[in-house]
């Protein structure tokens, strides 16, 4: 009954939502709202929902394959950051100067490539090729609503266990947009695929996107590499996941949007898993990991660890309340992508790589 009252409470928001995103979007059709283009290539990765698709282990696998063909600007908007308006990333900075996405980004790839945070897209991308004439290549993470910069490639990430054509319009549902918006992607990822994906999935997904003969599907998994300690002066240097049994246990400690696919993942292991969940970008107080030492000191396992995502990571590696007698426990789990190359007639697509990189050479042409 609550959800029935709920419903009916939040279908007329959803519609109020979905009918000042319908005005914005034909605002920029009729071109009353301007969208700007730049004197180099841009690529958007974003998605129609709200968080959870796996948009920074996407733009991290991105700035991989082009890395050493352009000196990439990466723009972020840098949410929940304490900062305002335009910051560059340098060695000095912190999650809380540039919210914690960028400051995983640039603390993987900060020495080939420029990292900067913006509320304001357009103005960012000035400053960039202002501050650093040398970059030849913006991508913009999570700013496939941010029209007022025009996209070379624009890459729209769809999960697999939530797709957007199974979903409804905030507050109701979970989406930025109507499904409909997917029609100015060039590229559609379907994200968190299981490792086995068939030809009768792939057919329901193309044909529920119903995507146009321009634009191009793809299916990626995340894999998980072996846990790397958080402190490494003081942990269990020996850890592998291989090793656990069953009267182990691994406290899973997670402030992102869908930490369900770790928790999946590490399951699949011999150990007991016990679950300790904030708010996406959670920034962790002295109470938070005070609740997060009581959950652990209650597991009564003599052998027990946690394992955290590399966003949480770096979050908590200079947080100054993160408990003393915890740190040789704490593990973050890497996660890099992997692309699917089944179709439904058994045909295997075109190399996301390949069609990433063609799209940004016509581009120049």
């Amino acid at each position: 009954m609550n959800r029935v009252v709920s419903n009916m409470i939040l279908l007329p928001l959803s519609k109020l939502y979905g009918f000042g995103v319908w005005v914005r979007n034909l605002m920029f059709k009729w071109h009353i709202l301007k969208q700007r283009e730049f004197p180099v290539p841009v690529v958007v990765v974003g998605n129609i929902g709200v968080g959870g698709t796996g948009k920074t282990p996407h733009t991290e696998y991105i700035i991989n394959l082009l890395r050493y063909k352009y000196h990439i600007g990466v723009l972020s908007r840098g949410y929940k950051r304490a900062t305002k308006g335009f910051v560059l990333a340098t060695q000095r900075s912190t999650p809380l100067d540039i919210g914690d996405e960028p400051y995983q980004i640039y603390q993987k790839f900060g020495r080939d490539i420029t990292v900067a945070v913006c509320e304001d897209r357009c103005h960012g991308i000035e400053e960039m090729l202002r501050l650093d004439p040398r970059i030849n290549l913006i991508v913009l993470d999570d700013a496939f609503q941010h029209r007022y910069v025009k996209p070379t490639v624009s890459i729209v990430l769809t999960e697999f266990n939530k797709p957007v054509f199974n979903d409804r319009l905030l507050p109701l549902g979970r989406l930025r947009e109507p499904q409909s918006a997917i029609y100015r992607a060039d590229m559609v990822v379907v994200t968190k695929c299981p490792e086995q994906l068939n030809p009768l999935e792939y057919r329901i997904f193309k044909n529920n996107l119903k995507l146009f003969p321009y634009q191009e599907l793809f299916f990626s998994r995340f894999e998980y590499a072996q846990p790397v300690p958080l402190y490494p002066e003081v942990a269990e240097q020996d850890f592998n996941l291989k090793w656990l049994k069953p009267q182990d246990t691994v406290m899973v400690l997670s402030g992102i949007a869908n930490p369900r696919p770790l928790i999946r993942y590490l399951k699949g292991f011999a150990a007991k898993v016990k679950v300790k969940r904030f708010p996406d970008h959670h920034n962790f107080s002295r109470k938070d990991l005070e609740a997060v030492k009581a959950r652990f000191d209650e597991i009564e396992s003599a052998k027990k660890y946690i394992i955290t995502t590399e966003k949480d990571a770096v979050r908590l590696m200079n947080n100054p309340y993160f408990p003393h007698e915890l740190k040789k426990y704490i593990y973050y789990q890497p996660v890099e992508v992997k692309f699917d190359a089944l179709r439904a007639d058994n045909v295997k697509t075109g190399s996301f790589d390949i069609e990433l990189q063609k799209a940004l050479l016509n581009h120049v042409k």
